[in-house]
């Protein structure tokens, strides 16, 4: 397996708890992942150097969380070749999480930003898995073991169910 590196980016700290969802199943197949605040409204120059070149770092896919108007994965998508993978985040200024998901969702053609639902980081980290593994044979067989594993999850509760 190569080694792979994913970023994990949010707004703002308060977004984590939504966000640690993605980091920790990225961890659980064996991805490393580096996770950081970039906020596209209050640090913009941070935000535009990272998405410039975070390609040259050494990363392969983006995960960037963010509610309200939740314009960070756009933005991220604009500057980079790199697959993004936006996780709209329901923020306490949100509006029950739509504005966040429509700020994600609703891109030009031309750039893209795959959106999994509202606080769905576990989502987007087995998206960013299903990416790598395209190309990747064993993390391939990772995911098709963690998903013979969610299988078997779901007999035991209808067995366990019927006892």
């Amino acid at each position: 397996m190569k080694n792979y590196k994913i970023a994990v980016v949010m707004g703002s700290t308060s977004d984590l708890p939504v966000m640690q969802d993605a980091i920790d199943i990225l961890k659980e197949f064996d991805v490393e992942v580096d996770v950081d605040v970039v906020s596209a409204h209050r640090t913009p120059e941070k935000m535009l150097g990272f998405g410039q070149s975070a390609h040259q770092n050494g990363f392969n896919v983006i995960i960037a969380g963010a509610g309200g108007a939740a314009h960070l994965p756009g933005m991220l998508a604009s500057l980079t070749p790199l697959p993004v993978i936006g996780v709209p985040v329901k923020s306490s200024n949100s509006i029950d999480g739509w504005d966040s998901v429509l700020s994600i969702l609703q891109m030009p053609n031309g750039v893209p930003v795959a959106t999994v639902a509202l606080n769905a980081a576990k989502n987007a980290g087995l998206l960013a898995v299903q990416i790598l593994g395209a190309t990747d044979s064993e993390i391939a067989q990772k995911m098709l073991a963690y998903k013979e594993e969610m299988k078997e999850k779901v007999n035991r509760m209808s067995k366990d169910l019927k006892s």
